[in-house]
């Protein structure tokens, strides 16, 4: 019989063992049934792949990803806004059938080990008490991440109840915490009369396997016909898979004194994606950030909570504002009078700060869009701080591609001048045709210049748009909200120019004319930075990309290199505009 290498699979060596056996008298059944059962098909495929496995054991495979279900997910989304074809229908099948969301599923829970640690054996020995009935006893995993769970002190019974269940959470993913459980012990720790806070803290400190003593609020059987009635009243804009939101604030639930759980929240930055779980709560929401491969869902103040709140500190900090300035006044003997002119327009001042006041920066619903073949372009519209001078580059993009890159033809009121051509530099109108455009809102943003009038119509860029080529508009950001539309779907990019401070002179003997060279060079400095601080800080929330001017050429490539993204790829863009 021929020697096997130590490599060689167990496959190998039945299949040798098969083709060694000879007929014998005495065993020539067993001979034909070993022979019948080695010669099967099926018992082959089943020796390769234990030989493949035990390979598999041998390298110490480790999954790359812990997270192929949402990965899986998210392609079948990017696919739906592709080209339409056999290969791609056929993929988004496959991904759908639930086979394949169950083994990648498995795989997920491998990947995290979330099955570790095993839990020990339920203790034999609890005491009994007269509710013993109605007691439940639930043991739980927590590793690094909270139990994802929240606990409120109940004001008629004084007893600790569960207030919700973060979706994605150890309690949610046992099936066994429910709102409304009544809490008594955690890890045989009596948690009567202790405050919420003093038992967030031992949960805190628990590592491992915890073990809750709990009294159902609700039986599991009315639990359950609560859902199946909730589900079936809900109305069909609750019933939405998902929604996401940008968040347009910065987050950090350690210094919310008014969330329940500081553990319990999420924290997040201004422009991250939020896809909000839950909204059961009105003031809580449950969400998770876009990307995060943590599953369970973190609390995130809702947006009506969010803007009662900033409307609060706007009230307060007009109030302070207010005591400062009189007691500034306080002290003056003279008394000045406002003429009712002077009264009149700071009236009408401050009701136009209060009503640009009335919208709170809080979360915007977005979608996930991408370009299609036959879509118009989205409008780009640059947006220049001090110095970036944004117009060279609209300029040369233009001129290297007119048959891709194009501007939008400003009109004006001017005279036109013998060089200039009617439509090529200028729309050349009247100044009763310009002022009745402007009372028919035909204009994205317009201004007076020596006398004149100009603006860019809304024509002037559908005439681009519909010409197939990329409009560049170069904007004022106060205009970017008037261009927030779905039919215009504006890229916005903030171009800053590469700033270095000005370097102190070494010499100590410096002329007066050196002194002020410096000083206006710090001046034109400071300008810049504030420029480009001012519209990050008040239209931050409506930019998509910011590029940094350093030359001409690096920045127009740049340029370009962004430009040819928001062809290719997907961006999350307003919800309405994709809806409408």
């Amino acid at each position: 019989m021929p020697v096997l290498s130590t490599a060689a699979g167990l496959h190998e060596i039945l299949a040798l063992l098969t083709a060694q056996l000879r007929p014998d008298a005495n065993l020539t059944a067993e001979i034909g049934f070993l022979t019948e059962v080695f010669s099967e098909h099926s018992f082959n495929s089943l020796m390769k792949i234990h030989q493949k496995l035990q390979q598999f054991v041998r390298q110490g495979p480790s999954p790359a990803l812990h997270s192929a279900a949402a990965l899986a997910e998210n392609i079948s989304e990017e696919l739906q806004n592709g080209p339409n074809n056999s290969d791609i229908r056929e993929l988004m099948q496959l991904l759908a059938k639930p086979h394949l969301q169950a083994v990648l599923s498995a795989h997920d829970t491998v990947a995290r080990k979330a099955f570790d640690p095993v839990l020990p054996p339920m203790p034999d020995d609890l005491e009994v008490e007269e509710e013993e009935e109605s007691m439940k006893i639930v043991r739980l995993v927590k590793n690094k991440e909270p139990l994802g769970a929240t606990i409120r002190l109940d004001e008629q019974t004084g007893t600790v109840v569960v207030a919700r269940i973060m979706r994605g959470g150890a309690a949610d993913r046992s099936g066994l915490v429910h709102v409304g459980d009544e809490l008594r012990e955690v890890n045989e720790i009596p948690v009567e009369h202790k405050t919420p806070e003093e038992i967030s803290q031992i949960l805190a400190q628990c590592q491992g396997s915890i073990t809750l003593k709990l009294i159902p609020g609700v039986k599991e059987e009315d639990q359950l016909n609560e859902r199946k009635k909730a589900f079936h009243k809900a109305p069909r804009r609750r019933l939405r898979a998902k929604v996401h939101v940008r968040a347009l604030f910065d987050y950090d639930p350690s210094e919310d004194k008014a969330i329940p759980c500081k553990e319990a929240g999420l924290p997040f930055r201004k422009g991250d994606i939020l896809q909000v779980v839950s909204q059961d709560d009105s003031v809580w929401w449950q969400a998770k950030r876009v990307g995060d491969a943590n599953l369970r869902a973190g609390l995130i103040p809702s947006k009506k909570f969010q803007e009662k709140r900033l409307a609060y500190r706007q009230k307060n900090a007009a109030l302070e504002q207010e005591k400062s300035s009189k007691r500034s006044s306080s002290g003056l003997r003279r008394s000045f009078r406002l003429s009712r002119k002077d009264r009149q327009a700071n009236q009408n001042e401050e009701k136009q700060t209060e009503q640009k006041d009335i919208e709170y920066l809080t979360y915007e619903e977005v979608v996930a869009y991408r370009h299609r073949p036959n879509d118009l372009h989205r409008l780009v519209v640059l947006v220049g701080s001090i110095g970036a001078k944004v117009n060279e580059m609209r300029q040369r993009l233009v001129a290297e591609n007119p048959n891709r890159y194009n501007v939008a033809i400003p009109s004006t009121t001017r005279q036109k001048k013998a060089h200039e051509r009617q439509g090529l530099e200028y729309h050349f109108v009247t100044k009763v045709t310009f002022e009745a455009e402007i009372q028919k809102n035909r204009f994205v943003e317009h201004g007076e210049y020596k006398d004149n009038l100009y603006g860019i119509s809304v024509d002037s860029i559908r005439t681009v748009m519909l010409k197939r080529k990329i409009c560049l508009l170069d904007a004022n950001p106060q205009t970017i909200k008037n261009l927030r539309t779905a039919e215009f779907k504006p890229f916005v990019i903030l171009i800053k120019p590469f700033l270095q401070e000005p370097k102190a002179n070494a010499s100590t003997a410096e002329t007066s004319a050196n002194n002020s060279l410096k000083e206006l060079e710090e001046d034109k400095y400071q300008e810049m930075v504030q420029s480009a601080a001012n519209i990050e800080q008040q239209y931050g929330h409506l930019i998509d990309k910011v590029l940094v001017k350093g030359d001409l050429q690096t920045a127009c490539s740049e340029l370009k290199t962004i430009l040819d993204s928001i062809e290719r790829d997907s961006f999350w863009v307003p919800a309405n505009w994709v809806r409408s």
